[in-house]
């Protein structure tokens, strides 16, 4: 699945890109290159990240419906076991 930005986050993380190679490597990056960097990384790291999310939600959402089993739970044929008559 490609991973697409709108264009205000494509514009902030280029500019993020820019700013980390000139104050890291002491080296100026223009918009191109920083451009291309982030491409490669959507494409290359980017569906580790996304694959990562959606194992995380999933076991987000197993703890969440195995925690309604347990809110939701009703003991079965209890009435004798209570004393009968409604008590």
């Amino acid at each position: 699945m490609a991973i697409n930005l709108d264009d205000d986050a494509r514009q902030r993380l280029q500019a993020s890109l820019q700013r980390y190679c000139a104050e890291n490597f002491d080296e100026e990056v223009g918009g191109l290159k920083a451009g291309m960097l982030l491409d490669f990384c959507l494409r290359e790291i980017g569906p580790c990240v996304y694959n990562q999310a959606v194992r995380d939600a999933q076991a987000e959402m197993r703890d969440r419906i195995d925690a309604v089993d347990v809110a939701c739970y009703e003991e079965e044929f209890g009435y004798w076991s209570r004393g009968g008559r409604g008590r």
